[in-house]
């Protein structure tokens, strides 16, 4: 029997609804929209979106795919040179991370119809690939650490039309990530308490408070987006 995470059943239930959706609306009507955001979700960086709307008149809500990502501070360079690698102290650490998020979401309109402005409650399931590099110049060290993380999120958007086809949007909410196998050089601590080569006596809980890798992340952005078609 297959079994599935939480998040990733989450994630093939939406793949689903919007196959069901999207068979059973009259492609006439719909709507797409495509949107540019910059801002803050457990670091800065920016947003890729798509959108579509008014799929069917028995479904009032929209189905947004999104791709962003974040520039972050990996984490503590010293600890995880010493859970992933040895407890060397030589070389200058350099460091830096990035996330690679991508995002389903459902938006339900809490405007009203008529409101020049729009306002919509959303949420969805989430993935996001961390990727934290410890450089340390002098020390002949230079290793990634990188986790995969599945999770949900949710928020409010709020819209402010400035032409007939583009919107200034504003988005905040939260987003919240399962711990994952945290690997680096030859090293992984996992969540359930597998390891590999582990390095003395760390343990998985080491490793994730030594590295940022995601976890519960506040996200506030804003941009563009751009109706195409009527």
């Amino acid at each position: 029997m297959i079994r599935l995470q939480p998040a990733r059943l989450a994630l093939v239930s939406s793949a689903a609804l919007l196959c069901c959706v999207l068979s059973s609306s009259d492609c006439l009507s719909q709507q797409y929209s495509a949107g540019l955001l910059g801002g803050y979700s457990g670091g800065t960086g920016f947003q890729l979106q798509g959108t579509a709307s008014h799929l069917s008149p028995t479904f009032p809500a929209s189905l947004r795919l999104g791709v962003e990502r974040m520039s972050l501070d990996p984490g503590d360079p010293d600890a995880a040179r010493a859970i992933f690698i040895n407890n060397a102290t030589n070389g200058t650490p350099e460091e830096q991370g990035h996330v690679w998020a991508f995002r389903f979401d459902v938006l339900y309109p809490l405007s009203h119809p008529r409101s020049p402005q729009r306002l919509q409650l959303f949420g969805g399931p989430r993935f996001a690939r961390f990727s934290g590099n410890f450089k340390y110049v002098g020390g002949n060290e230079d290793f990634d650490v990188r986790g995969n993380h599945w999770g949900w999120g949710g928020g409010l958007e709020l819209g402010f039309p400035v032409s007939p086809r583009t919107e200034l949007t504003v988005i905040g909410g939260l987003d919240y990530f399962l711990g994952a196998t945290l690997t680096g050089h030859d090293t992984s601590y996992s969540p359930d308490g597998t390891t590999v080569n582990q390095r003395e006596d760390y343990t998985y809980r080491d490793a994730d408070d030594a590295v940022n890798q995601p976890a519960f992340e506040p996200r506030i952005l804003a941009g563009v987006n751009y109706r195409f078609g009527r």
